[in-house]
């Protein structure tokens, strides 16, 4: 019987280094923010200053991917790896960059917690079907550290995740992806930030556009707010999405 060992160097230390460095970047930001220190009013990192780090730090996991692991594919589900050469670097950074601007997520009492709580849940089962029981067991502690979080963050929130949280967590996420070879069924898994970051880009292109806003603000669960729904349905229902949405792409990724 295997030994499980959540240090593992060959499953887990990457993405405890990405836990650990992504959220010491987002204490930063929570630090300046609170300290009233930044380039804009409230304090905080600004938006081209964390972009920056973290393109550095997809850089950082990008290179070891491929230079130290020797990985320049990914995984299509019912049809195989697909090289992609030394285009897996850029692949690789846009990803985290992508999962990163996931944390839109953020932004009422409980929803973060029990969409991130979901994913994570979805990556151990992915992970312990692969035999990686490490990373497996990680993807566990860090669903079970959500939920416990997300006791206290329920309507009306005692704790707040904030950047040291989200920017860790998301980042994790993309090189847990990676890990387990589950990239592309990741926007289904983490479909509801999928749903918060479209919003978002879908109302800048229409502003641009007809110089009007489609939504009435955005990320998405402030436009339902704005129209009448209650934050505790929203939450709610949200967590209903990502848990069907999980089950989808888990079953999709074992599947295939």
């Amino acid at each position: 019987m295997k030994h499980t060992n959540i240090l593992s160097r060959t499953e887990t230390w990457l993405p405890v280094f990405t836990l650990f460095s992504g959220s010491f970047v987002g204490l930063l930001d929570d630090y300046f923010q609170v300290k009233g220190k930044g380039r804009y009013i409230g304090g905080g990192m600004s938006f081209s200053a964390r972009l920056f780090i973290v393109i550095i730090l997809g850089s950082i996991g990008a290179w070891w991917f491929y230079f130290k692991l020797g990985w320049d594919s990914i995984y299509i589900p019912f049809i195989g790896n697909l090289s992609l050469g030394i285009w897996f670097i850029p692949f690789f950074i846009t990803t985290i960059v992508a999962t990163w601007s996931g944390g839109s997520i953020d932004g009422i009492d409980g929803l973060a917690g029990g969409v991130m709580a979901t994913i994570f849940g979805s990556f151990a089962i992915i992970a312990f079907a692969q035999g990686k029981t490490d990373l497996s067991a990680f993807c566990a502690v860090l669903s079970g550290a959500t939920l416990a979080f997300l006791w206290f963050n329920i309507p009306p929130a005692r704790f707040y995740m904030g950047e040291t949280g989200m920017m860790g967590l998301t980042l994790t996420m993309g090189v847990i992806a990676f890990l387990i070879r589950s990239v592309l069924v990741l926007p289904i898994i983490a479909g509801i930030m999928v749903l918060e970051v479209g919003s978002i880009i879908i109302q800048l292109i229409y502003k641009k556009i007809f110089k009007k806003k489609l939504f009435l603000s955005t990320p998405i669960h402030h436009h339902l707010e704005a129209i009448g729904w209650p934050h505790y349905k929203i939450t709610m229902r949200f967590w209903i999405i990502s848990v069907i949405l999980g089950i989808i792409g888990t079953s999709i990724r074992l599947l295939g």
